[in-house]
């Protein structure tokens, strides 16, 4: 069973947006940690009309999803569905969104609607690098960041 975030556990490492996989509307997401590990992925806006979830998921949770398909499926966003069960029906689809501009899915060629996993490894050096800044959790989505020295002195 998967342990429910608090919002004061997380420290909000980035605000970014993205177009939705229908591209009819675009998303605003943070992306955060616990204790300067364990990343957590959250959809906070939608311009378009349709529901979701502000629930934080680890990033963990979301690759063990991916990991329980057998290995000649793709990814789609029905494999993120247990992870917000009694939740919106868009959110699965709009986490997928999020984690593919981080680079960490790309829409395989032969069907857009499907996805294949890409190496994490740019994605965690930018993390890395944004643990070392701090952000403002009110940040409109334009990766405000200012160093730990010059966010201490104020």
């Amino acid at each position: 069973m998967r342990r429910v975030t608090t919002e004061s556990d997380i420290r909000i490492l980035k605000v970014a947006t993205c177009p939705s996989l229908s591209g009819k509307s675009t998303l605003t997401y943070q992306i955060g940690c616990i204790a300067e590990s364990d990343i957590q992925f959250r959809i906070v806006a939608n311009t378009g009309g349709g529901f979701f979830s502000k629930e934080w998921i680890a990033l963990n949770a979301t690759l063990d999803a991916f990991n329980k398909r057998q290995a000649d499926k793709p990814i789609v966003s029905l494999l993120l569905y247990p992870l917000f069960q009694g939740k919106s029906l868009n959110t699965p689809a709009f986490l997928l969104a999020a984690l593919k501009q981080e680079g960490l899915v790309i829409p395989l060629d032969e069907n857009p609607k499907h996805y294949t996993q890409l190496p994490s490894d740019a994605f965690m050096a930018e993390v890395e690098k944004l643990m070392q800044t701090a952000i403002d959790p009110k940040a409109d989505g334009s990766k405000k960041t200012t160093s730990k020295k010059s966010a201490s002195k104020s």
